[in-house]
């Protein structure tokens, strides 16, 4: 199969990774440099159709998916600003419910204009097919938000740290996976009238994100009332065990079925920043229609152990860097009898005896004039000076395609 996703199309654009040596005091340059040099070779206008025009009278415009991943798609998708502000502004992107796909695009449309989070730029794609691929999360949409997010990322337009994602009803399902998916490049997520089963979508993996799941109390269809009651259970089982992470607003709304009022999510999400570098994070690296990240935050995967899913947990204090990594296995605790969906399970966590990874550090997360030493499932694996290169800032650039996450140090550790 070509490779045609986000990360390997960033590793075409062939930047140069020749090893070169930096001081501590060149590393803000060097990455500046970088980083324009990538947007230089970036063809962003073209692609995401700038200059913006207002979302109220919004073009459309189209984009192939790749053949391999989905036969004759295209997604269509509208593109518009709403408001005006100095400097750059957030991106929503809104994912449509499961009717007809030509009449939900269009009330996302008219939905995307009536709610209150201007100034701000709307990304509104439509569904490219119905029936089997009528789902959000499969690899064929991957492609499309992976491209959304090379270029709004390179653009000077669009603000990094206030990337939102929401969605209604099936929607609502596509972006609670997705979320969990891609917690370390957004701010916030809103999935409404949804509730997938936490297998789906890992809550541990949004713990830097503000996360907001409204569901009418009465919406029974596909358990979405009880699978929204878990997933609150578990944000708020994670908030208590970790104070300061996992800002969450999970509601059942009283009297309400499969409709709510869908105007107080964004309000919602517009208070919260991306922490692009948190000193502390847990990620549960799980497969999505097939496909796993090749990495998240700043951990990059070089090699896999063989185990269903992997939880990497890490945590800096001082000149300290903390990684476990485990092997989870899952059994079905809940299973329901009509649709055959598996509602709640049971996890064992055995720490991983093999694999690879590497870890990138910037000056954000240590102090890169000191020594640093690293433990790996409590063992030492590294002490010492970390070597600052211009290697480092490249690959992490190719990895993440992301102005916050250009690292200037790395260390590889081996799981014994």
């Amino acid at each position: 199969m070509r490779k045609t996703l986000l990360f390997s199309l960033l590793a075409a654009l062939s930047l140069p990774v020749a090893a070169h040596s930096l001081k501590p005091k060149q590393v803000a340059d060097a990455r500046q440099r970088i980083w324009t040099e990538w947007q230089q070779r970036y063809d962003r206008p073209s692609r995401l159709n700038l200059p913006y025009q207002a979302l109220t009278n919004a073009w459309h415009f189209t984009w192939q998916l790749p053949a391999e991943l989905e036969p004759n798609a295209e997604w269509n998708y509208y593109w518009g600003r709403k408001g005006q502000a100095e400097g750059a502004m957030p991106l929503y992107i809104y994912l449509h419910g499961s009717g007809p796909r030509d009449m939900e695009w269009q009330t996302g449309y008219r939905l995307a204009q009536w709610f209150d989070d201007a100034p701000c730029y709307y990304y509104i794609p439509q569904i490219p097919q119905e029936g089997p691929w009528y789902r959000w999360y499969q690899r064929s949409k991957q492609w499309a938000y992976e491209q959304l997010l090379q270029y709004a990322l390179a653009s000077d337009s669009i603000d990094p740290d206030r990337i939102y994602l929401f969605g209604i009803s099936e929607g609502g399902y596509g972006s609670q996976r997705l979320a969990s998916f891609y917690a370390d490049y957004l701010a916030a997520a809103g999935p409404m009238a949804g509730g997938e089963p936490l297998k789906n979508a890992p809550a541990e993996n949004c713990s830097h994100i503000g996360f907001s799941l409204l569901t009418g109390a009465q919406d029974k269809g596909f358990y979405r009332d009880e699978l929204t009651y878990w997933t609150q259970q578990a944000f708020d089982s994670l908030q208590v065990r970790n104070p300061g992470r996992y800002a969450h607003r999970i509601n059942l709304i009283p009297g309400r079925g499969h409709s709510i009022d869908y105007r107080l999510t964004t309000p919602w999400l517009s208070h919260f920043r991306r922490n692009a570098q948190p000193r502390t994070f847990d990620w549960e690296d799980f497969e999505m229609d097939g496909r796993r990240r090749e990495g998240f935050y700043n951990l990059q995967v070089l090699r896999r152990s063989d185990a269903y899913r992997q939880m990497y947990r890490m945590a800096i204090d001082g000149q300290t860097v903390r990684l476990t990594v485990e092997d989870i296995a899952y059994t079905t605790a809940q299973l329901d009898s009509v649709w055959g969906i598996e509602m709640r399970f049971a996890r064992t966590f055995t720490p991983s005896t093999t694999g690879k990874v590497r870890l990138y550090l910037s000056e954000e997360l240590v102090d890169l004039t000191q020594p640093v030493t690293v433990y790996l499932n409590g063992r030492k694996a590294f002490h010492g000076r970390l070597d600052l290169d211009e290697r480092w800032l490249h690959e992490s650039l190719k990895l993440f395609g992301d102005p916050r996450r250009i690292f200037p140090a790395a260390v590889e550790l081996e799981l014994k």
